[in-house]
């Protein structure tokens, strides 16, 4: 299954994790894991990027598989992350593993405890489905 990402969401990401690995914020491991994630992606325009794809800054509400829990959280790039607020960072694994999938779609995560699967229920706010293509 391939992602769908936003062309400036992926130059943005790209410019957070040079920034964190400088500042010794992010670990190989985790910048790796993105940066990966985001180049197997297909890279399209702003504008282009349907209404059910994950991005920066979408609402999304997911389902943990084995336990039928849900949460809603927000991906944020790292400045904005609020834990408190349900903001996550783009350099959580969560959110890595969410970034340009789509409502459905269901993804093998690993925790603490070891591998769930997780499935994307819906996105109450997509800022490109909204026209908001600066964020």
């Amino acid at each position: 299954m391939r992602t769908i990402i936003n062309k400036l969401d992926y130059s943005r990401i790209q410019q957070c994790i040079n920034e964190a690995k400088q500042f010794k914020s992010i670990s190989v491991v985790e910048a790796n894991s993105l940066m990966n994630e985001l180049k197997l992606g297909k890279l399209v325009e702003p504008e282009e990027i349907p209404n059910n794809v994950v991005t920066m800054h979408s609402i999304v509400t997911i389902v943990f598989m084995d336990s039928n829990k849900r949460v809603e959280f927000q991906l944020v790039y790292p400045d904005k992350a609020d834990v408190k607020n349900n903001k996550i960072s783009i350099f959580s694994p969560i959110a890595t593993a969410l970034i340009g999938y789509q409502i459905g779609d269901e993804i093998e995560w690993c925790v603490p405890a070891g591998m769930t699967k997780i499935k994307i229920e819906s996105i109450a706010y997509q800022p490109e489905a909204a026209g908001h293509f600066n964020l």
